[in-house]
């Protein structure tokens, strides 16, 4: 089998090298890419393989991607061939699985050479010659390049051509303290350019409004000797006067209802209001001028400083009331060393109000099929203050097609509303908020009428009060003081009690119970730009019945009660630790590490349904279905996994890795390994198999698989295909379940192959 893989490999990529050289056009030849051969001074203290790695970056250009030696896209490129039409099926397959030949027209091997050259240079490697030429082999052009390296040159001194001005005093102090600029580091053109953009966002802080990176001078002289060079930082005597004095902020004028349409922009105060020392113009008076004070961070009399400009716009984009948001920037007429700006915001108004509709279809894990209608209606600028009042109502149903209750469908119907005011809203008090991000203040009432046919009716309300805020772009809290559900069970059938004494377990979706709680988030991401090693970790705390228990003294399991029904008492805890390395040719390791504690007390003696932890499916242990592993040594029975879906535990350890693999512009496949496990507190539900203990590491499952990733821009579609590798509720010496793998019987691949259809990414 394996050989007739191969063979077939060979033969198919055979055919596309001769298919290739027919499509290719006359007297033209397929470029294969380069040869970098390095030549080095004795001194030069990088190897030949950094020096080569370094002067690959100025190759040009990027040959065809091949495999075995042949050009495979460049013949999917020619088989598809070019459409009429810039869309459909037909250019959408060229554009993925093709690629454009690289011809050999397209290389000048004495060009690039004198560009790898000065590539050289501007990195310190003075007197560095490099030499192109080509060679041809069959239908294939390579490029040969031989480069002579020289020792690379270091900055001896950094000197400022000063005058007394105080831009320039400024801009030494500047560099000075906190330059990127250092005596002893290798000369670099790069370092410089980038030296001059540091140095004009500083400025730009500090009043310099008119300043640019170009009006700053560096001179390096190499001539001084023993490789090194001396660094000489000016500003250009062409720059115009404007840009050496700072500005201050004159007038601040807001027209929050400017429309696009308009043919110019007002600059007129007439009719404008003045609220703490800015000028609102809103004739129809759609929003209340306390908005802005509390968003425009800065005030007339300051110094101009981009910090303030771009918090400011950020502020006003976030609101979430405004289409389009611009700003400009208008200088006085000079009065000697007073120079002063007026400030303009235009803001186009959303559409206020709003009404959406939606229809899904969706399966579920307990083969049951079902479909949501659901409706919203939005008014973004309910107490004209950008207030975002959201009000929302749906109903679905479930049927199930795959077992022996085949009427006990279900179906439910719901509603909630939420406000989200842009700033904090807590009576009587004030916090100072961050400049750059505001944040939110968010208030929820739902409502939900749970209907199981033939079994039970639930009555779920909630309500929660919460606060989220960033201190940066990478950190992010969520505080909520106040999160209350109530859950109330009615019409319990006497089918449900008789299946009750088969499967105890599932007494727990007739529990009436109230979550009177609270909770904390923390979460830190390093993701926002393409690092090497991007960080993710996040953090919770949720506590549940702590005041309740003080004041009625609560000691045993639903023991005591408000409004007549029992309240959960538990404290608990998550947190989780993503890592991902980026590696080469695209390629990404991910790994993320979940622990989960969860510590019921005094009236309750397990978490709630909703705060228990559950573990498998396609965001967890991928060779496992959800709730279909666990707790502990426990064996989910058909009626846990195909009817009542209770399988939770209070303690949860996941871990997962995997490698991602970019096949093309759009599609990426991936090789995971997955492992954990949940646990119980004690033995009430699921005896002393789902019980936590010190030997929870010998109950771990263990999941391995591939996957493929098809990126649509919009969103990412995932199919993931996984296998037990480990099962936990075998025998101990058992549970490794390598030898048991068949590919070839249908009986094993039913039972273990597991396909995961998702959203995003799984991690």
């Amino acid at each position: 089998m394996k050989g007739k893989f191969i063979a077939g490999l060979i033969i198919l990529l055979t055919v596309s090298s001769c298919s290739v050289r027919r499509f290719l056009p006359a007297g033209e030849k397929l470029y294969k890419g380069a040869t970098v051969i390095v030549e080095k001074n004795p001194e030069v203290k990088q190897t030949r393989k950094q020096l080569k790695k370094h002067l690959s970056l100025a190759v040009s250009p990027r040959r065809n991607k091949f495999i075995l030696g042949q050009p495979y896209k460049v013949w999917w490129w020619y088989v598809i061939g070019e459409s009429k039409n810039e869309r459909g099926l037909k250019p959408f397959l060229r554009k993925k699985l093709g690629e454009a030949p690289v011809l050999s027209s397209r290389v000048n091997a004495v060009v690039t050479a004198e560009n790898m050259q000065a590539f050289m240079e501007n990195t310190g490697y003075f007197h560095t010659t490099v030499q192109g030429d080509t060679v041809n082999k069959s239908y294939f052009t390579q490029a040969i390049y031989t480069a002579q390296v020289q020792p690379q040159y270091h900055i001896k001194s950094i000197t400022w051509v000063s005058d007394s001005s105080a831009l320039l005093k400024l801009l030494e102090q500047r560099q000075t303290n906190r330059g990127i600029l250092k005596v002893g580091q290798p000369y670099r053109l790069s370092d410089i350019s980038a030296e001059r953009d540091q140095l004009d966002l500083f400025l730009k802080t500090k009043g310099y409004y008119f300043f640019s990176p170009d009006y700053l001078m560096a001179y390096a002289d190499s001539t001084i000797g023993g490789r090194q060079v001396a660094l000489y930082l000016n500003v250009k005597k062409a720059t115009p006067d404007q840009a050496k004095y700072p500005y201050r902020i004159n007038k601040i004028t807001v027209f929050p209802t400017y429309s696009l349409a308009s043919e110019q922009l007002d600059t007129s105060i007439t009719g404008a209001v003045k609220y703490d020392g800015l000028y609102i113009k809103d004739t129809a008076k759609k929003f209340n001028p306390r908005l802005f004070a509390q968003t425009i961070t800065y005030r007339p009399g300051r110094l101009y400083s981009s910090r303030s400009q771009n918090s400011t716009l950020n502020r006003l984009i976030n609101l979430g009331a405004f289409k389009f948001v611009k700003n400009r920037y208008e200088p006085l007429p000079d009065t000697g060393d007073l120079r002063r700006l007026n400030v303009y915001y235009y803001l186009t108004p959303a559409k206020k109000k709003s009404f959406q509709g939606e229809l899904d279809a969706f399966t579920k894990e307990n083969n049951s099929v079902g479909a949501q209608l659901s409706v919203n209606w939005k008014n973004r600028n309910l107490f004209r203050g950008a207030e975002l009042l959201t009000i929302k109502a749906y109903t679905a149903f479930e049927v199930s097609i795959a077992d022996s209750l085949r009427n006990n469908n279900s179906y439910r119907v719901g509603g909630e509303a939420s406000i989200r005011f842009p700033r904090y809203a807590i009576p009587f008090f004030r916090i100072k908020e961050n400049n750059f991000y505001p944040p939110n203040t968010n208030l929820l009432l739902g409502y939900e009428l749970y209907r199981r046919q033939l079994f039970y009716t639930k009555n779920l309300f909630r309500l929660q009060y919460d606060f989220t805020w960033k201190k940066n772009i990478r950190t992010e809290y969520t505080f909520a003081p106040v999160s209350l559900s109530y859950l109330n069970a009615s019409n319990v059938t006497d089918s449900f009690y008789k299946q009750a004494l088969v499967s105890p377990a599932i007494l727990l979706n007739v529990y009436s119970e109230a979550i009177l709680g609270s909770y904390f988030s923390y979460t830190y991401n390093n993701a926002q730009a393409r690092r090497k090693n991007r960080w993710y970790f996040s953090g919770s705390i949720d506590l549940s019945g702590n005041i309740a228990g003080l004041v009625t003294g609560a000691k045993n399991f639903r023991e005591k009660t408000i409004f007549n029904t029992p309240f959960a008492q538990y404290v608990k805890t998550d947190l989780a630790l993503h890592y991902t390395r980026v590696l080469s040719n695209g390629w990404d390791w991910a790994n993320r590490i979940q622990l989960g504690i969860g510590l019921p007390y005094n009236n309750s003696n397990m978490l709630p349904f909703a705060k228990q932890y559950i573990i498998g499916g396609s965001g967890s242990i991928r060779g496992f279905r959800v709730r279909n592993l666990g707790p502990g040594t426990y064996k989910p029975t058909a009626e846990d996994m195909r009817f009542f879906q209770i399988i939770g535990g209070d303690y949860k350890f996941l871990f997962n890795t995997e490698i991602r693999i970019p096949v093309t512009k759009s599609l990426s496949t991936a090789i995971f390994i997955d492992a954990g496990n949940i646990w119980t507190k004690d033995t009430l539900l699921f005896g002393p198999a789902g019980k936590f203990t010190k030997d929870w590491y010998k109950e771990l499952a263990v999941a391995t698989g591939v996957g493929l990733r098809f990126d649509a821009n919009v969103l990412i579609i995932r199919a993931d295909v996984g296998i037990p590798l480990r099962k936990p509720y075998l025998p101990l010496g058992e549970r490794w379940v390598f030898k048991q793998i068949d590919f070839g019987s249908g009986a094993w691949r039913r039972e273990n192959i597991i396909l995961n259809i998702a959203l995003g990414l799984p991690f």
